[in-house]
């Protein structure tokens, strides 16, 4: 695939500076830039120049940010953009901060995408020579990387068929009404050996469910939730295991009101991985497999 990861999300915030000290103390990102009235951040595990961009404005994306192997990729994937009915633009150098060149375009669930090929590398908190298995300091929860994102689409199923045949994702899990009925109510797709890399749900175009950062284990987990408890971080859910995926988790709610999780454990998956479905009378399982059920808000709120 020449889709190769997630490679930012940026949102909007009511307030920079409350932001600013969550994704920084709470979350434990590094601040690496402000520049045009916008906020970069890193994980200490991530080699690019930066995964996570806020700007003011309200709450919910901007755009998301896929990273591809090369710049020919660009070239036959605006193209085959073209050739799906989607307006494609080219973003030059520079207007993305650390960024080479892009792609645009909106999705028909109206969030933007971005696609680009090359992003200045400022390298792991513990570097590539000889390097230790984390850094010796740390602040808040410190994820790894930025994992996965969940947006919101009125129509699922067209969205799928975009990242699947435009860009070369595969399903790996889907939720169906039930076996006579498989118009898809949720759809995990992937780009990489993940259990998805991004997901849609049904619901109003261009809104944020969540994006979520990545722990080594369940252990990690629980300290996350401790961090967050002692930061009087609101939770929405958590810690708990998801059935699609078989990840654990927590979500939590930043200071402005966006939805963040922190994700561990699933499964790997391969060219071949057979897609898992789902029925909605199994939707609680499918969410919280030991909970069984989803609450209102998890299911409503969105930015």
């Amino acid at each position: 695939m020449s889709v190769m990861r997630l490679g930012f999300v940026q949102a909007r915030e009511s307030d920079l500076d409350k932001a600013t000290d969550y994704y920084t103390n709470v979350l434990g990102l590094q601040e690496v830039a402000r520049h045009d009235g916008k906020r970069y951040f890193k994980c200490w595990d991530e080699y690019d120049h930066h995964s996570v961009v806020i700007e003011n404005g309200g709450l919910g994306l901007v755009k998301m940010g896929y990273k591809v192997e090369s710049q020919n990729d660009l070239d036959r994937l605006e193209k085959a953009i073209e050739a799906f009915g989607l307006p494609v633009r080219r973003v030059s150098r520079g207007e993305n901060l650390g960024i080479g060149q892009a792609i645009r375009c909106t999705l028909p669930s109206e969030h933007v995408l971005e696609l680009y090929a090359e992003a200045e590398q400022s390298g792991t908190a513990v570097g590539t020579l000889n390097p230790a298995p984390w850094p010796p300091e740390q602040k808040g929860i410190a994820p790894q990387r930025l994992d996965h994102m969940l947006v919101t689409a009125e129509d699922v199923k067209t969205n799928a068929d975009f990242f699947m045949n435009v860009l070369g994702f595969r399903m790996s899990e889907r939720i169906i009404p039930d076996p006579k009925n498989e118009e898809p109510l949720a759809a995990f797709l992937f780009c990489s050996n993940k259990a998805h890399d991004i997901a849609f749900v049904k619901g109003p175009n261009g809104k944020l469910h969540h994006f979520a950062f990545w722990l080594d284990n369940w252990n990690d987990i629980l300290r996350a939730g401790d961090i967050l408890g002692r930061n009087d971080i609101k939770i929405d859910f958590g810690p708990a295991r998801h059935g699609i995926t078989r990840g654990t988790t927590i979500y939590f709610f930043g200071p402005n009101g966006n939805r963040n999780e922190v994700f561990s454990g699933g499964y790997m998956t391969y060219p071949d991985f057979p897609c898992i479905t789902w029925t909605a009378d199994q939707i609680g399982r499918a969410i919280f497999y030991i909970h069984q059920e989803v609450n209102e808000r998890f299911s409503n709120y969105l930015t």
